[in-house]
């Protein structure tokens, strides 16, 4: 049994005791399963690397280097909160766990409410971007099968699901090792071909340069999704989950700023419908771009079954309900709506978008406003963490602000 530092529901504020992982959650996951999941939920980065931080600096190509290297350093606020919380808890609550322990059950429960809502949201309406826009830039005959995709996808990601949490672990091991192998045939590929230096300089508008910084930051949000299974991580579990969290974020953004500040010698790269692809096309071949392509949608496909897999332990941990359970309830309820996508895929994606953005930026500044009264508990020094809180804070903030602003039907 692995037993880890926590906050126990209706302890509240403060208080800090041993609590065991649900009876459910098996043999204890290993640092490198762990680091599996981690690399897979940030972004996935495949998709990061040869889709969307490639069209967000395209108005900043002549500074994509400097514009993708300042959104890792941006990213280091939120980050370091999560990592603060998370060396004192680690359990099936995650954020929701965080919130509780500094702020007490009613502010949590607030919390996990926009954070549920939000991923599932998310579920619903990603199959349709996979479906719809992803797939038809690599393979223009799917069309005629997106309907059959629309509920595929689904199904497959809750037969993973409740093929066992080994099964899971495998998967998201596997997708992490194929992501980052691709990701590093195109950093080699593009650098191979051009590698200016001026990438990392300040060449392009300060506006665009700052939005592409901000904006390419936004990408890593999904990396909270690992702290759900800090329960059932290896002893001892805060460092299990320290570790890994930042060896997978290291290694995903090396991965997206070697793969991107070459596009700063050919910005027609950054207009393509999936640039890595189109630097694959154009540098090795057909082979390798179709790969990259379908590695990008696979990519996005695994943030959404790790996205499923912390949705589980969420709602284990306010529910108290077995972990087996919930996952059959999801799977049930995640495979019953898929159909409803088919009524309008486009429309789905525009309306749910916005609204799920919104409420997953609301969940994250509760965890962040909320991280001081946890420092003061540990008597930890006040400026720190009120600096860290500012900086996270305005992180979420922009995160809403970009919502509102870029996100239109």
């Amino acid at each position: 049994m692995n037993l880890v530092l926590t906050a126990p529901t209706g302890s509240g504020p403060g208080s800090t005791a041993t609590d065991r992982p649900a009876p459910d959650a098996g043999r204890p996951i290993s640092g490198w399963a762990f680091l599996g999941v981690t690399v897979t939920s940030l972004g996935g980065p495949l998709a990061l690397a040869a889709l969307y931080a490639p069209n967000i600096v395209g108005d900043a190509s002549a500074s994509a280097g400097l514009a993708t290297l300042a959104a890792a350093v941006v990213f280091g606020a939120p980050l370091l909160v999560w990592l603060r919380y998370s060396s004192q808890i680690a359990n099936a609550g995650g954020l929701y766990a965080f919130v509780e322990a500094a702020a007490g059950r009613r502010v949590a429960l607030v919390q996990a409410a926009l954070w549920i809502g939000s991923y599932l949201l998310y579920l619903l309406y990603t199959t349709a971007a996979i479906v719809y826009d992803t797939l038809p830039a690599v393979l223009p005959g799917v069309r005629g099968y997106q309907p059959a995709l629309e509920i595929a996808i689904p199904v497959v990601l809750a037969a993973v699901m409740l093929a066992g949490r080994a099964a899971t672990l495998a998967v998201t091991g596997i997708l992490a090792t194929g992501q980052m192998a691709l990701v590093g045939v195109l950093a080699t590929l593009a650098a191979t071909h051009h590698a200016p230096v001026a990438s990392f300089g300040a060449g392009a508008p300060a506006g665009a340069l700052a939005t592409a910084s901000g904006q390419t930051a936004l990408l890593y949000i999904c990396g909270s999704l690992p702290l759900f299974l800090g329960g059932e991580v290896a002893r001892p579990a805060t460092r299990t989950v320290r570790r890994g969290l930042v060896g997978g974020y290291l290694l995903v953004a090396a991965g997206v700023v070697a793969a991107v500040f070459p596009l700063a010698a050919e910005p027609g790269f950054t207009r393509a419908p999936i640039p890595g692809m189109a630097v694959a096309q154009a540098y090795s071949g057909h082979s390798l771009a179709v790969a990259v392509g379908i590695g990008t949608a696979v990519s996005i496909a695994g943030v959404m079954l790790v996205e499923y897999l912390a949705l589980s332990r969420l709602i284990h941990a306010v529910s108290r309900r077995p972990t087996r359970s919930v996952v059959r309830g999801l799977a049930v309820a995640l495979v019953a709506t898929a159909p409803i996508t088919l009524l309008d895929p486009r429309g789905l994606y525009y309306d749910l978008l916005k609204p799920s953005l919104i409420a997953l930026w609301l969940s994250q500044l509760i965890v962040f406003a909320v991280y001081p009264r946890f420092a003061a508990q540990r008597s930890a020094r006040p400026m720190p963490a009120w600096i860290l809180t500012a900086a996270a804070s305005a992180f979420a903030v922009y995160g809403m602000w970009a919502t509102v602003r870029h996100i239109t039907s």
